[in-house]
């Protein structure tokens, strides 16, 4: 009990430390190389606090099970909106640019939107999966011709202007590895902690699940949101959503299929995580357009060409996430 105490508090205190430095090397550098902090979020930040549902969907396959990597997948998709943009909205307004709202999200809403096609069989075939990985690869290279574009065009029409401090693209980077490695190591440490604690405490090993776990495989990304909001760069912490689960509906669920093709798919799949993963990717296009604001928020919505939400909206997810929770362990009982 002792070592899983500390186990929670030495990884509770690396996964603020980590998600700091990570996030300070990824705007390092997006300083650097002149791109977006949002571009940054989703390539780097997004992908990368990906990594263990890559790791879990490329083992899934090779035993045979390629299954958990769709529950994996969607599962995190889901409470990548609806916890992670939840709780980073009740500590701070959610911003999200034009652009991501006329380009990046509806992206997603179409990745999600052939996602459904391409799964109301009840399987996932090698060319599906082949299909969701060239989806991908395309939208990436899509999303930086896009950048470099709006990169080029911004240095042609700005005046020159005395060099800004100088970045090192060495410590940046390092910081974006170490953080994102301590990221994934100290939330580990979290759950592996709590789980021992909610054992000898007589918790059930459903409530666990439900709780420990489902949290605990997105805090990488949790912790990097909520750090990204405090330094204000709210792009990044958009970007990491966004892009994360880009990731993980192309990706993950790409690699599982093409390595082990997934037939009779699990009906629950189909019925409740594809339908509310759906829904939130509408819903979070939805509550970003200035709908039921105020005459004031609206005008300066405008102006700064900017969409998003704040704690009501964050409470809103967050509500839904606990809802899902629950669904989930009456299904399950």
């Amino acid at each position: 009990m002792i070592l899983s105490i500390v186990a929670i508090v030495v990884g509770l205190i690396l996964l603020v430390w980590s998600a700091d430095r990570f996030v300070d090397g990824a705007v390092g550098v997006a300083q650097f190389f002149g791109m977006s902090t949002f571009l940054i979020g989703m390539l780097i930040v997004g992908f990368g606090t990906s990594a263990p549902e890559m790791v879990v969907s490329v083992l899934s396959a090779l035993n045979n099970t390629p299954q958990l990597a769709l529950g994996n997948a969607y599962g995190s998709n889901i409470a990548n909106i609806a916890l992670i943009l939840g709780v980073t909205a009740l500590i701070i307004p959610v911003v999200v640019k034009k652009e991501a709202m006329t380009r990046d999200i509806p992206i997603l809403i179409a990745v999600t939107a052939l996602t459904i096609l391409l799964l109301k069989d009840g399987n996932v075939s090698l060319i599906d999966g082949a299909i969701l990985l060239i989806v991908f690869a395309g939208i990436t290279a899509f999303n930086i011709f896009t950048e470099l574009h709006a990169k080029h065009k911004r240095k042609k029409d700005e005046p020159i202007e005395a060099p800004a401090e100088k970045v090192s693209i060495i410590k940046s980077f390092a910081l974006l590895l170490v953080g994102l490695v301590l990221l994934i190591v100290s939330s580990r440490m979290l759950v592996w902690g709590a789980i021992n604690v909610a054992q000898a405490l007589g918790v059930s090993d459903l409530l666990i699940g439900l709780t420990i776990v489902a949290v605990g495989t997105s805090l990488p990304e949790l912790a990097s949101s909520i750090a990204a909001a405090r330094k204000g760069e709210n792009d990044l912490a958009v970007g990491n959503v966004i892009g994360s689960n880009l990731f993980n509906t192309l990706v993950v669920v790409g690699i599982a299929a093409v390595i082990t093709p997934i037939k009779a798919m699990d009906a629950d799949v189909l019925s409740r995580d594809l339908p509310i993963m759906s829904a939130l990717t509408l819903l979070l296009a939805l509550i970003c357009f200035p709908f039921f604001k105020s005459k004031r928020a609206k005008a300066a919505r405008k102006k700064n060409e900017q969409f998003g939400f704040g704690r009501i909206g964050g409470a809103l997810f967050l509500s839904l996430y606990v809802a899902y929770l629950v669904l989930l362990g009456i299904q399950t009982v």
